[in-house]
């Protein structure tokens, strides 16, 4: 498919009401230029090789791993990249989620290009299997189980083409490429900064974030940043102000009352989702943080 030196596109972006995805390996001279831009977005991942994307005046190079979205009503044009052997890639075409924008925002270049650089090694496979997933989901006609996916990575061969025509296979497509855009930006995005803060300290932070109810203790938040428990304990304390079971237990308590607010669990149940193995500890330490008991803390949030 070439389009160079032609007034108008070689080939018309699909219409923007639809989700199509497709996974091509192309070879040099394979080159789509749309004057125009199109109505609906699109996402590119590339697996091998190298592909150059441009939007307005902005231009890119993807390489395997890379994500690579334009946005709608702006001239493009992508082809395998000078010098490349071949470009093999997933694309999607549809109208983007407004919730995407601000995972997407950090990797503007410009235009409505976006490039997100490759994930951590141990994303790709997910990432992989959701475009696969996405294929077989596409497929869909709302009648008995949704296809199973494509069993292996190789097994989506190249050339392949679906599009979501009725509304449940593209509202499962669309979720799909949501896993896609959320695992490729939340994993590349550089963790901020904070002057003078140990990159290990913060990663504790984050183990008790991600999971506040797990069964943390020093030693095991120690090792999972590579440190001695003395000297990390020493550490967190020193740059946080806090000890890491006193992060822990704020950690858990901010949990409970969240699971208080947005759910109908009883208290017993909220306790064990935040860590907490005594019903009468929950309730001490929750009252002594939020001024009332766990009970009346949600019966407060509910009143008239």
């Amino acid at each position: 498919m070439n389009a160079e030196g032609l007034p108008e596109p070689a080939a018309p972006a699909p219409p923007p009401g639809l989700v199509t995805v497709g996974r091509f390996d192309e070879r040099p001279g394979y080159n789509v230029n749309r004057p125009r831009g199109a109505d609906s977005w699109l996402f590119t991942w590339t697996t091998g090789g190298h592909g150059r994307l441009s939007q307005g005046a902005v231009e890119t190079r993807a390489g395997a791993g890379d994500l690579v979205v334009l946005g709608p009503d702006v001239p493009h044009r992508y082809a395998v990249a000078p010098g490349a052997r071949h470009w093999a890639f997933w694309w999607v075409h549809c109208q983007a989620r407004p919730s995407w924008a601000g995972w997407l925002r950090p990797y503007a270049r410009g235009d409505r290009l976006y490039v997100v650089p490759p994930a951590p090694g141990g994303v790709h496979e997910r990432v992989e299997s959701a475009f696969r997933r996405m294929l077989a989901d596409a497929r869909w006609t709302g009648q008995g189980a949704p296809p199973g996916r494509t069993a292996a990575p190789g097994a989506a061969a190249a050339g392949q083409i679906a599009v979501a025509h009725g509304a449940a296979a593209r509202e499962l497509a669309l979720c799909s490429l949501e896993s896609i855009v959320l695992l490729t930006a939340a994993t590349a995005r550089p963790e901020p900064q904070r002057s003078g803060i140990d990159v290990r300290i913060r990663r504790a932070e984050a183990l008790i974030a991600a999971d506040p109810g797990a069964p943390h203790t020093v030693e095991s938040l120690a090792a999972g940043v590579s440190l001695s428990p003395s000297r990390f304990a020493h550490l967190f304390s020193q740059q946080l102000g806090q000890s890491p079971m006193r992060a822990l237990l704020a950690a858990r308590l901010l949990h409970a009352a969240r699971l208080l607010e947005a759910t109908d669990l009883p208290v017993e149940r909220v306790a064990a989702a935040s860590g907490f193995t005594s019903p009468f500890h929950f309730n001490r330490v929750f009252r002594q943080r939020y001024g009332t008991p766990p009970g009346a803390y949600r019966a407060g949030l509910r009143a008239p």
